[in-house]
């Protein structure tokens, strides 16, 4: 039985190379986020002007809680997920843990070009976006570090660079 539970800070690439890894080895791949959504039939955006982080970060945990039951899977987590509660120390215990690590640089330019809205970027200038990366980071590494392995995603802003990460997980993980 494999589960594997991506972490990392947005934009790291967790859901890309969460869903490229299950490709690869034929199993299910779930965004937390997604899988959020999806039980709750309301974005997390919608979650986060409802319940504010304090309650999006209830539903987070109890929903990892279930996802993380789940056989033969590969989970990415949201970015603060493992910073919240035990979920660090539970995820461990559940699964082999991988920190897509990247420099708030990176992140940076990764978050720029994302889709989607994030709550908590929402309504920052370019330089409060960077600080605010950073400071967030800087708080969140001391969980994201428990992780029992760690990969660092910095150069991975191609096709075949994200290869070359999912090789490195394969290799690193023994599958």
């Amino acid at each position: 039985m494999k589960r594997i539970i991506l972490i990392g800070y947005m934009g790291a690439g967790k859901t890309t190379v969460g869903k490229a890894l299950a490709k690869e080895l034929g199993i299910p791949f779930y965004d937390l986020d997604w899988y959020i959504e999806n039980r709750r039939r309301k974005t997390v955006s919608e979650i986060f002007a409802e319940v504010g982080e304090e309650g999006f970060r209830q539903i987070e945990h109890n929903m990892l809680h279930e996802v993380a039951e789940f056989e033969d899977v590969i989970i990415s987590c949201g970015g603060g997920t493992p910073c919240f509660f035990d979920n660090i120390d539970y995820m461990n215990g559940q699964g082999q843990v991988v920190y897509l690590k990247a420099s708030p640089e990176v992140l940076y330019k990764h978050l720029l070009m994302g889709k989607g809205e994030r709550p908590l970027l929402k309504g920052k200038s370019k330089e409060e976006l960077i600080t605010f990366i950073r400071e967030q980071l800087e708080k969140r590494e001391p969980y994201y570090n428990k992780a029992r392995y760690t990969v660092d995603v910095s150069l991975m802003d191609n096709y075949d660079k994200i290869k070359i990460t999912i090789e490195k997980l394969r290799e690193l993980l023994e599958l």
